[in-house]
């Protein structure tokens, strides 16, 4: 299973975005994170598309949206328009889901929902097989550079187990207090794509914080290669 890195731009400097972007980039990200957030489903105002369309002139990875907005329907298009790949969208704002994930595949742009460390595995059984992917928040959304949930390793592997009866290999997102000391067991549970916020912006060397994180997610995947 490979492993891909997001940072998460809200723990950059938000004056020299670009400048974060590309540190990340020189660490071999593979994503950038975007946390978009309305000061009313979460409470945390951040960014919106134009923010987004600047992103996308200055990354060369793919950006990835994290809509934790309240009606995020309305705000699909813009999103996709400003440069977005990928967009998630929270299932507790969004009570016509499986219309949602069509909304935004219609942008030919991955569609994808997340889940609050309270919300159960269960509310995403009837779009199981729909999905571009699942991102996991295993912190309570709405601030960078909180600590990461105790046992939110179990519901990594929970959400694992239904996308696979779904059949659906569709990989798992996980944001919220990841950083290199737990980095490898949520990958062990299920997780392929790992975003970190402060633990790369809130380092001297991003570049190397990500090269670091990497490492450390990708440690038993090569410890069991060797044995092997």
């Amino acid at each position: 299973m490979s492993v891909r890195i997001a940072p998460s731009i809200l723990s950059a400097d938000f004056a020299a975005l670009g400048t974060a972007v590309a540190a990340a980039e020189a660490g071999g990200a593979d994503l950038i994170h975007v946390d978009v957030m309305d000061g009313h489903f979460v409470p945390n105002l951040t960014i919106g598309p134009p923010v987004v369309a600047s992103l996308h002139r200055a990354a060369t990875v793919p950006l990835d949206a994290h809509l934790m907005i309240t009606d995020p329907d309305r705000y699909i298009d813009r999103f996709a328009d400003a440069g977005a790949a990928a967009i998630s969208v929270h299932v507790e704002t969004t009570p016509h889901l499986h219309r949602t994930l069509e909304h935004i595949r219609s942008h030919a742009v991955r569609a994808g929902v997340a889940l609050n460390p309270a919300t159960a595995v269960s509310t995403l059984s009837e779009v199981a097989a729909d999905l571009d992917f699942v991102l996991v928040m295993t912190v309570n959304p709405g601030f960078g550079g909180q600590k990461f949930i105790p046992g939110s390793d179990a519901k990594i592997a929970r959400v694992r187990r239904l996308l696979d009866e779904a059949g659906n290999r569709a990989p798992i997102e996980v944001d919220g207090g990841v950083d290199c000391g737990n980095a490898a067991r949520v990958v062990d549970a299920g997780a392929e794509i790992l975003v970190a916020g402060a633990a790369i912006f809130g380092t001297p060397d991003a570049a190397a914080a990500v090269r670091a994180l990497r490492a450390a997610a990708t440690a038993p995947v090569r410890a069991t290669v060797a044995e092997g």
